[in-house]
């Protein structure tokens, strides 16, 4: 297997995850909180999704998808490429308010399937490239998408766990 075909499969089970956390939440279970000052479902997914834009851009060296379009309008936030979810505090998390589930899952999908596309490009090789010279050591392609996947995948588990909390 090659590397590329072993990281579209990794990020590949993710869509499925984020359609199953949103699904059937109303606005108002997405921005629900299971007790005051938690992260909601519409945050998670967010926030997951804005972390996966945010990395994927900054190496295709293109705008994020976020600042693209009127993806922003759809989650009560202004179209702000540093704007990811971290450091937000209770009541930015309150504020990402998406107007439903389908707001959440068009924009996993349009930044998952521009993943996907960067991805089928990768070679072993690429992986041992230095992406990111803010850190010590600094980071390199492959550790980054590790990032991002793990990122993900524990976001969206949180996303999934929350639901259930919801709908029980």
């Amino acid at each position: 297997m090659k590397v590329s075909e072993l990281l579209i499969e990794a990020f590949g089970r993710l869509p499925d995850l984020v359609e199953g956390a949103v699904d059937g939440l109303s606005a108002d279970q997405l921005a629900a909180r299971p007790e005051p000052g938690a992260n909601t479902v519409g945050w998670l997914v967010w926030h997951l999704t804005r972390v996966q834009d945010h990395h994927v851009s900054e190496l295709l060296g293109r705008d994020q998808v976020y600042v693209s379009g009127d993806w922003a309008e759809s989650f009560g936030r202004k179209p702000d490429a540093d704007d990811t979810g971290y450091g937000h505090d209770a009541a930015k998390v309150a504020a990402v308010r998406p107007r439903d589930g389908q707001a959440l899952v068009a924009y996993y999908r349009a930044v998952h399937d521009r993943t996907i596309a960067y991805l089928r490009g990768i070679s072993e090789a690429d992986l041992d490239r230095v992406v990111d010279e803010r850190w010590d050591p600094p980071v390199t392609l492959g550790v980054r998408l590790v990032s991002v996947l793990d990122d993900d995948t524990q976001h969206v588990g949180q996303a999934a766990y929350v639901r259930g909390l919801l709908v029980r």
